[in-house]
């Protein structure tokens, strides 16, 4: 097995610090809200720019030899572009690939090797945030992965598990209504239907929703 390049490691010990979190509700429900609301725009702009370009150059595809290399590499196609190309079409440039990589990573068992279930939810985020004709499909495969990870969660974070599918099911209704995201239209240039423009005015954007208001959806 090929060795991990320090550089994934460094990722990983970014998104998934040795901080404890798991021992706390509210802890974890802090790590979710730094990484889906902007929290960890500055250091990827400051100290990851370089990579997370290369990794959009196609620099960085051997990490996928690994599950943890395949890991560190998910997070940089799919979140370090949402900080650093935010509010641009960039943002969304390798969400195809990255959906690839979490696919295939679910076929030769990656994604079975991670131990913990908030590195696994990164695999499913970037399942859900690929737009494509199959996506409805995608979105009942995330429900069912969350549903699996129930055993897996620690026993502080019980409470949570419930809750955790909350925003997939919230994604699977706005792709069902309108087969992609629509927030996306003006940022990527679409014409947005009259349904769409509806959605769009009352500004209720799963992506926005902090951890802590998913928490037992439906």
């Amino acid at each position: 097995m090929a060795d991990l390049d320090p550089r994934a490691t460094q990722v990983l010990d970014l998104w998934f610090p040795d901080s404890g979190h798991w021992n706390s509700a509210q802890a974890h429900l802090n790590f979710w809200d730094e990484r889906m609301q902007g929290g960890m725009d500055n250091v990827i702009c400051s100290e990851f720019a370089d990579l997370t370009q290369a990794g959009a150059r196609g620099e960085l595809d051997a990490w996928a030899e690994t599950p943890r290399g395949r890991m560190a590499l998910i997070l940089v196609l799919d979140q370090f572009p949402r900080s650093l190309w935010r509010d641009t079409p960039g943002a969304f440039g390798q969400d195809i690939k990255a959906c690839r990589l979490c696919l295939e990573g679910i076929g030769n068992g990656h994604y079975q090797s991670l131990p913990v279930p908030w590195e696994r939810m990164f695999y499913v985020i970037s399942i859900g945030h690929c737009e494509g004709p199959d996506h409805l499909e995608r979105m009942d495969l995330c429900i069912r992965l969350v549903d699996e990870m129930e055993p897996i969660w620690p026993e502080a974070l019980a409470p949570l598990a419930d809750g955790a599918n909350g925003q997939n099911k919230t994604v699977r209704g706005v792709i069902e209504r309108f087969g992609r995201h629509p927030h996306r239209n003006a940022v990527l240039g679409r014409t947005s239907t009259a349904a769409e423009e509806v959605y769009i005015a009352a500004g209720e954007f799963p992506h926005q929703r902090k951890a802590s208001d998913t928490v037992g959806s439906t």
